[in-house]
């Protein structure tokens, strides 16, 4: 077809967003047309930034974000990705010299309107009266945490989550809002409007398309129009709003070039811009709407957030399927097949080009069956599953993720606007070689190395800043204070934050200092204080430091509960550590955590009293927070005063503890654990402790507390009970004197503290309890220096010479110099760091 043949008028192209059948349609009938000027659905204030789609450095799929001046948090993404229709027109334009515009309504205001519904529903108002926006039909709303609070690029189905059964007779204003796709799938006889927009649209396009360029929008808009007759605005009252900003901007382009335009917007919005309306009516539509400054920029956007799953309201179910459809020039089964087949290889799975070909197979052999023009999504994934998975749901689980959904980022180019944080942050992760990635990867970094040690410094700025880029997790390599490890996943949505962050500063540095500083003022626990004094060694951020130093000192003087104090120790002693290890100067933290500790040793006692178990067991996990504190502190001797001294005197607070009858059960057993694992309690004393706490007279309940707060936890209390059957005997012969009225009120204790324990170890004290007392199990172990037997009195040094060679075998060490050489006289430096639970 030819201009001349061309319709009067302007060429109204109804399309489904991140369609790919619609991009190539789109293609097709510009190429036909060849318009004097193409205008897209899209907020005007992009209009600037267009030029920029054509630039080398710009790869799909991206956004717009527009976010508002004063609340940089309140923000709203328009993505595109390469097979979006308006990612086709507006590339084509640019390569015709074509001119392009957005015709949308802006987004100053459509966030306007946002914050307006968001102050009346906080106001108890509502919402909808405040700011029917342009958004409403797209699924835009606040989130927090600098989240995107809007999400304006509307699905041409409008809502996903619309119901597409609603009865026309039903008061507009009362329905949900509509699915089209969904509407017209139901009316087809499909359940599934994916797949009937494949079949109707897709495979059509797939394969050259139709002879007529245009045929494929005069069908889509002649079904939207007819179902605007019936459902009017479908339930998103805000594109009323949309539409009549978009039939002005319309004229205004007619008036400036004519008839000869193209208008490339969701099929939704074509019957309401060819509708017949007044440029008054239209603007009084627009009168009053609300208005804030915004600003605008291209983004990296990432396939996982195009994916509905995620929340975004245009979403698609499979925008790395669509993706690939739209790039196979041909034979896309095929194709798609070999890149399922290079993922499996590259997991370790055997797929050969055999599975490729009965796979291919298999697909078409299915959609034929199932009266399908061309295989599907679901046909290739039925044929995956049989041919290459072996029927198994697992790998196919990583076809999803990798390859159905996608994790590809976009790139944006330099030239892009950005905040001046945004650039300082992109040239440091050049610098760092740091490369954002969407695919979730853990970080090993070694803080010895000056790279490493700058990522690190990095990731704690940015987590100062609530740019949650990375997260510490725990490494599987080392414990070391030299190491940490990250988790590592770049979301689009952190530009947001970068954006929001930029209010502080214009650097990494500058604005993690001036946040730290405000987060240091308005801390209002000792416990946030220390965690962000830690935060700040972490990040070496040292103009912050002597902020966050005085808000220590004023929250420690006027804090007086013990609790908040026990909370607040753990982070300081950590920051103590990691400024030893990072040679930094912490006289005035240590001076700090000691009056801390000596504080809690002091007030811990009676703080231990009159507790019930919830409070009991919240104590007991602040002992131990304490104990592992003051442990680390007595590693810090160069920054803590008297540190071996504050050791004793916490040892003689426990002793305290553990002989207490007032203070909880749960504190007194840990007390004990915990003095037992230091070599500062006996055998004998803690068998007579715990015989005491287990004897008649002691409530059932509270029994069952002390071997939880004894044994319990992660502590290797299971073991202990293996290699020390004196006290398995002691609990065993507790247990069998339970009363059977109160045994079922003590059970929950003693299953949450046996099902804490390895299967192995519940293995070896089940069989320990089954031998009884007539094999020399638990119940005949009863004098204070018998040994059960399996166990000798002491080391068997000839034994264990016997099993050193095989030992040497499996370390791969070399083999002994001479007989007589035990393993004990060979040591491993292959790791010299020092853990971070060392205590001196």
């Amino acid at each position: 077809m030819t201009r001349a043949e061309r319709p009067a008028g302007p060429l109204l192209l109804g399309v489904r967003h991140h369609g790919p059948g619609s991009a190539r349609a789109v293609r097709a009938a510009l190429d036909a047309a060849r318009p004097g000027a193409v205008l897209v659905e899209g907020p005007p204030e992009g209009d600037a930034l267009l030029p920029l789609a054509a630039d080398e450095g710009m790869r799909p799929p991206v956004a717009l974000l527009a976010h508002a001046v004063d609340d940089p948090g309140q923000a709203a993404f328009w993505p595109l990705a390469a097979f979006s229709p308006e990612w086709v027109a507006i590339r084509w334009a640019l390569e015709h010299d074509v001119p392009v515009r957005f015709i949308d309504l802006p987004a100053a205001h459509s966030l306007a309107m946002t914050r307006a519904a968001e102050q009346a529903a906080a106001d108890g108002g509502d919402g909808d009266e405040a700011g029917d926006g342009p958004a409403a039909s797209d699924g835009a709303g606040p989130s927090d945490a600098g989240a995107p609070s809007a999400t304006p690029s509307a699905d041409p189905s409008g809502d996903p989550s619309g119901d597409p059964s609603i009865d026309p007779s039903v008061d507009p204003s009362a329905r949900a809002p509509v699915d089209p796709v969904a509407v017209l799938a139901g009316a087809a006889g499909y359940d599934d409007p994916e797949r009937w927009w494949e079949d109707v649209v897709e495979h059509r396009t797939q394969d050259g398309g139709p002879a007529d360029p245009l045929a494929p929008f005069a069908a889509l808009t002649e079904a939207m129009t007819a179902l605007r007759e019936v459902y009017g605005d479908g339930g998103h009252p805000r594109d009323t709003v949309r539409e009549a900003y978009m039939r002005i901007q319309l004229r205004k382009a007619v008036k400036e070039f004519g008839d000869g335009i193209a208008v490339v917007c969701g099929a939704w919005h074509v019957p309401a811009l060819g509708a017949v309306t007044t440029l008054t009516a239209d603007r009084a539509l627009l009168k009053g709407l609300p208005r804030i400054r915004t600003e605008m920029t291209w983004v990296p956007w990432s396939h996982r957030r195009l994916a509905r799953h995620s929340g975004y309201g245009a979403g698609i179910e499979s925008p790395g399927w669509y993706g690939h459809l739209f790039e196979a020039a041909d034979r896309p089964i095929e194709r798609w097949m070999t890149k399922v087949a290079g993922l499996m290889r590259d997991e370790d799975r055997f797929v050969s080009s055999a599975h490729v070909i009965e796979a291919v197979r298999l697909a078409g052999a299915l959609a034929a069956l199932r009266g399908r023009p061309l295989a599907g999504l679901s046909e290739t994934t039925d044929a995956i599953r049989a041919v290459m998975c072996e029927g198994s749901d697992v790998p196919l689980a990583l076809v999803r993720d990798r390859l159905v959904v996608g994790e590809t980022l976009g790139e944006v180019p330099d030239t892009a606007p950005a905040v001046p944080l945004q650039r300082d942050l992109a040239r440091r992760q050049r610098t760092l070689r740091l490369k954002p990635e969407a695919q979730e990867r853990e970080l090993e970094l070694d803080l010895r190395k000056d790279n490493d040690a700058a990522r690190s410094r990095l990731l704690h700025r940015l987590r100062v800043l609530a740019v949650g880029w990375g997260e510490p997790v725990a490494g599987r390599a080392s414990t070391g204070t030299f190491r940490e490890s990250w988790l590592l996943r770049w979301e689009p949505e952190l530009y947001v934050q970068v954006a929001e962050a930029g209010t502080w500063g214009t650097t990494v540095l500058s604005a993690a200092t001036a946040r730290a500083g405000a987060l240091a003022e308005a801390a209002t626990t000792l416990a946030e204080v220390t965690a962000l004094a830690e935060q700040c060694l972490l990040a070496e951020l040292p103009e912050a430091l002597p902020v966050v130093m005085r808000a220590l000192s004023d929250r420690a003087a006027l804090d007086s509960d013990v609790g908040h104090l026990a909370d607040a120790l753990p982070a300081l002693a950590r920051t103590l550590r990691y400024g030893d290890v990072r040679s930094t100067d912490t006289t005035a933290l240590g001076e700090v955590a000691a009056g801390l500790a000596e504080r809690i040793r002091v007030g811990l006692p009676p703080a231990c009293t009159g507790l019930d178990a919830d409070g009991a067991e919240e104590m007991r996990r602040r002992v131990d927070g304490v104990h592992t504190a003051i442990g680390l502190l007595s590693g810090t001797a160069r920054a803590v005063a008297d540190a071996d001294g504050l050791r004793e005197r916490w040892a003689d607070a426990l002793r305290g503890l553990a002989a207490r009858d007032t203070v909880a059960g749960v504190v007194r057993g840990r007390a004990a654990r915990l003095l037992l694992d230091e070599g500062r309690l006996g055998e004998d004393d803690a068998a007579r402790l715990m015989g005491l706490a287990l004897s008649p007279g002691t409530p059932p309940a509270d029994a069952a507390a002390w071997i939880e707060g004894f044994v319990g936890g992660a502590a290797g209390g299971g073991m202990l009970l293996v290699h020390d059957e004196r006290l398995l005997g002691l609990v065993d012969a507790w247990l069998t004197g339970v009363p059977a009225d109160t045994f079922v009120d003590v059970l929950p204790l003693l299953r949450r503290t046996f099902s804490a324990y390895e299967a192995g170890v519940r293995r070896t004290l089940g069989e320990l309890v089954r031998r009884g007392p007539a094999a020399g199990g638990p119940a005949a172990v009863t004098g204070a220096g018998a040994t059960a037997p399996g166990f000798g009195p002491a080391l068997d040094g000839a034994r264990a010479d016997a099993v050193e060679p095989v030992l040497r075998l499996l370390l791969g060490l070399p083999t002994a110099p001479h007989a007589g050489t035990t393993t004990e006289n060979t040591e491993s430096t292959e790791n010299t760091e020092e853990p971070l639970g060392a205590t001196g």
